[in-house]
């Protein structure tokens, strides 16, 4: 497990669990505490970042220091070779992508500014102080009429204030499970882009060996034309096959820094230094299609942030049906009268009469949009309907692909090639057969391989549909180096009142 932060920035890593709990406790409770403008927000003190341990297997680049004018003419010592970074598994990855990507940084941000607008939702109209002087340099007295002070309040009625928390407290929340989709949507596609790194790592490996079975039989045609049993055009055709099992190697060998710096960008760090992928790749972790859309439609963020999107529109309604209830300024005041000389004090009240305007248009538009949520729910359960039947439907193809070129297609092909080759030895097949054999051989093991890497990059999404913190494997038993995030509790919705106010 990786315990180190980025070398090159930190992001407010306590900020993205504490929004994690908040979209694990949906509904559970009350509204935000009241702001303090004495408390630091964590991100305005980012801590300074702590050195990666040498043990870590994913390292960042190592950065050369610039040679100075007056050391270039000295004898510089010999260059060290650079150390290469350590196997890496996908683990580390997602561990390191979750403490410190943008994404996720942003997201928390997005919850603070939804937990500001609900905070601000709340708050009582201020006061208006005010003065007025009137009939200065009036004859019977030329001080006037001073009224001062003149303070006026509005008093919130028919608990416009709690109803209108009400509603931002339901944008808290989406804002939450925002952060929530976009963890595990980071987390599918770090595993997604590590198992493309480890798929063309295991093309690279097939097609070394097959260079070296290629080799094999270029050797052994080499003796057969010396010893005059095989015609030169034999031996060139062999030696074809292996310019082409080579070509092949080198041209996948050249797709590998790019594969890497695709990971290191999706898990957020582009400089990072990544090694050779590790773990499982044979055997994949097994899905069921009708479990996994019931969890799916019942636990992911998206489609529960639908639901409370639903409780907002029905929240805006109550608030919007407030609105014509007026509200009442209160006004009250000193009142010094230099004509007669007397000292008064007024007070007042005042209301707007609903009488034209009650607020009609925006009660009939929150309806509206009322039935625009529900209808979002609908469509946000057939587009992850749709995800998970794309998704299982490649793993589940994928993997009986795979599985049969591994029982089956691969052992026969290897097969053949080994009694063709042997019978090539004995001067018994012609070249041809060996060719065709060769070929069979690289084009199973090829095969196998990119149904495979399909077949785990299809997993990586449903496990991200299924917010599966312990990936590919269970969890280990004991905490400790190597063991990921904790799984969240599922919200236990709590009942609201009549009024749709959150019970404090």
């Amino acid at each position: 497990m990786l315990s180190s932060q980025w070398a090159r920035r930190v992001f407010p890593f306590g900020r993205v669990a504490s929004g994690l709990c908040l979209a694990g406790t949906i509904g559970c409770a009350a509204g935000p505490p009241a702001y303090d403008p004495s408390v630091v927000r964590p991100y305005a003190m980012l801590p300074t970042p702590p050195q990666r341990p040498a043990s870590s297997p994913v390292l960042p680049v190592a950065h050369q220091e610039p040679v100075k004018e007056k050391e270039k003419g000295a004898a510089q010592p010999a260059a060290q070779p650079a150390a290469a970074a350590p196997p890496v598994r996908v683990d580390d990855l997602v561990q390191l992508a979750v403490g410190g990507n943008p994404r996720l940084a942003r997201a928390t941000f997005a919850i603070d500014a939804a937990q500001g607008r609900q905070v601000q939702a709340g708050l009582y109209p201020n006061p208006t102080l005010g003065a007025n002087w009137d009939e200065i340099g009036d004859r019977t007295g030329p001080g006037g009429i001073l009224n001062v002070p003149r303070v006026t309040q509005e008093i919130v009625t028919a608990k416009k204030l709690s109803l209108s928390q009400a509603v931002a407290s339901r944008e808290v929340d989406q804002a939450a499970l925002g952060l929530m989709r976009e963890r595990y949507s980071l987390i599918g596609s770090v595993r997604g882009a590590f198992y493309d790194l480890y798929a063309l790592e295991k093309r690279v490996a097939a097609l070394d060996e097959l260079v070296g079975l290629a080799g094999e039989a270029t050797k052994t045609g080499q003796t057969l034309l010396d010893n005059k049993q095989i015609a030169r055009l034999d031996l060139v055709q062999l030696e074809v096959e292996l310019a082409r099992f080579r070509s092949q190697a080198e041209a996948a060998r050249r797709e590998l820094p790019g594969a890497k710096k695709r990971l290191a960008a999706v898990v957020g760090d582009p400089r990072l230094a990544i090694g050779s992928a590790d773990g499982p790749f044979d055997v994949l972790p097994p899905y069921d299609p009708d479990r996994t859309l019931e969890v799916v439609l019942a636990t992911h963020p998206e489609v529960r942030s639908a639901r409370v999107g639903v409780e907002r529109a029905q929240a805006a309604i109550r608030r919007a049906e407030v609105e014509p209830i007026p509200n009442v300024t209160v006004t009250a005041g000193y009142v010094k009268q230099y004509e007669n000389r007397s000292n008064d004090f007024s007070f007042g009240l005042s209301a707007p009469v609903p009488t034209w305007n009650r607020n009609q248009g925006n009660i009939r538009a929150a309806k509206a949009e009322l039935g625009m949520a529900i209808q979002e729910v609908g469509k946000t359960e057939n587009e992850l309907a749709e995800r998970v039947a794309v998704a299982h439907r490649t793993y589940a193809a994928a993997l009986k692909l795979a599985e049969q070129y591994r029982t089956d297609i691969l052992p026969k092909a290897e097969e053949t090639y080994r009694l063709s080759r042997e019978a090539f030895k004995g001067g018994q097949f012609e070249y041809l057969r060996v060719i065709q054999a060769q070929r069979a051989v690289a084009e199973a093991r090829l095969e196998s391989v990119r149904a495979l890497g399909e077949a785990w990059r299809a997993a990586a999404d449903l496990s991200a549909l299924l917010l599966e913190e312990w990936w590919p494997g269970p969890p280990p038993p004991v905490p400790g180096p190597g063991a990921g995030p904790a799984r969240l509790p599922l919200p236990q919705p709590e009942p609201q009142r009549k009024d749709g106010v959150q019970p404090r």
